[in-house]
């Protein structure tokens, strides 16, 4: 029996050498082939006379953008979104094949028919699903697609679609979430344009409610708690209503990240719009792949920022300063319910402590519009990066 092993063993090696000598030979006639058409100047601009055969592979896309603005179209104000789960599924309802958006906001299907591992390998009806983050809403209408691929030889996958998936816009869910003091009360005003749409009063204690589209403005008023705010498209954090709030009137100034570096990575330098920085690297959007919260935290210009290896950083400056607002992020969708902790001191003492809920879909616009500030530590309770981007001061 051994021996009887020993040779079945042998002649399995004998014939796995065989087929990969066979391999090597054909591999290498198909080499010496294409040498000597690529020696043949003749070839070099031949207009194709075989258009029966397919031999490559493309992409069929559905792309995926966050529509800032709300009205439905891809415009200037608008940017790629990443991180979105598209799923397939065939003319019978079958599910083929997920993927997610990229850092430019496609989800890739491979098309062939002679690629085996390609997605999509024969004509036929395809239904297209983009995943509804929960509390956004589609502004496009279209979030569920029916297209139908049919073969043409000679086309490079072998396949063409009647159209590409049409682009899909969603829309920030929005939120407003705060603290009122303790023994503190105050009312908040929800305006749209100049016009009051909304009286909520704030009892004690945290409160969090939905805020409608056309919400543009808020006021609080309240014994030294006062305050007003422009909103955001995104969601809206307060934190803990602090008395001494930053004046309606007060001087804002705007800082970014792209006037850092015009390359793709820098750490932010100590100067850098007149503050220390600890801790900080700017980052283009799409610098890191698969990065969903670098792309969809980064909410103007090429650059935002990052807590450098997910630690704890800060800015600050030895002159006091407003701390108006910030735009954070979570770096990762494998981080997305992570917690940052925003603590800001003036000198030694700690005037405010905050944790903001994060996602890697939208940004949290944290606004505790602080009157003065030295000193901001930003960090995540599980150490993963947390993007910044729009941090506005008063100076």
């Amino acid at each position: 029996m051994a021996a009887n092993a020993l040779v079945l063993f042998v002649s399995a090696l004998v014939g796995a050498g065989a087929i990969a000598l066979i391999a090597l030979v054909l591999r290498r006639r198909r080499k010496r082939r294409k040498l000597r058409r690529s020696a043949d100047p003749s070839r070099d601009y031949q207009a194709r006379a075989d258009w029966s055969v397919s031999g490559h592979a493309l992409n069929y896309s559905s792309f995926v953008f966050m529509d800032v603005d709300g009205d439905g179209r891809f415009g200037e104000a608008d940017r790629p979104m990443g991180g979105i789960l598209v799923r397939v599924f065939d003319h019978k309802g079958a599910f083929i094949t997920s993927a997610r958006t990229n850092s430019s906001g496609f989800a890739n299907f491979l098309m062939s028919t002679r690629k085996r591992w390609a997605s999509l390998r024969a004509p036929g009806t395809y239904r297209f699903s983009v995943s509804i983050p929960k509390g956004w809403r589609v502004s496009t209408g279209n979030e569920s697609q029916t297209l139908r691929l049919v073969e043409l030889p000679g086309s490079p996958a072998g396949l063409v679609g009647e159209d590409l998936p049409g682009l899909v816009g969603l829309v920030p869910g929005r939120s407003l979430r705060g603290r009122v003091p303790a023994s503190a009360q105050a009312t908040l005003k929800l305006m749209g344009k100049g016009e009051l749409l909304q009286t909520v009063p704030l009892a004690a204690g945290s409160f969090h409610f939905d805020l409608p589209d056309e919400g543009d403005t808020l006021e609080i008023s309240g014994a030294d708690i006062g305050r007003r705010l422009a909103l955001s498209p995104y969601p809206t954090d307060l934190g803990e209503l602090r008395p001494g709030a930053i004046s309606c009137e007060a001087a804002l100034s705007r800082i970014g990240f792209d006037d850092v570096t015009a390359l793709d990575f820098k750490k932010v330098p100590s100067g850098h719009a007149g503050l220390e920085w600890r801790n900080i690297n700017a980052i283009a959007r799409n610098y890191v792949k698969e990065s969903e919260g670098y792309l969809n935290g980064n909410t103007r210009g090429d650059h935002a920022a990052y807590t450098s290896s997910g630690h704890p950083a800060e800015f600050g400056s030895a002159t006091p300063f407003g701390f108006h607002s910030v735009m954070l992020t979570a770096a990762w969708i494998k981080s997305e319910g992570e917690v940052a902790l925003i603590e800001s001191w003036l000198g030694d003492e700690l005037v405010a402590s905050d944790e903001v809920v994060l996602s890697a879909l939208a940004p949290v616009h944290y606004a505790p519009m602080l009157k003065a500030v030295t000193r901001v530590r930003v960090s995540t309770k599980h150490y993963w990066q947390l993007v910044l981007d729009d941090l506005v001061l008063a100076r």
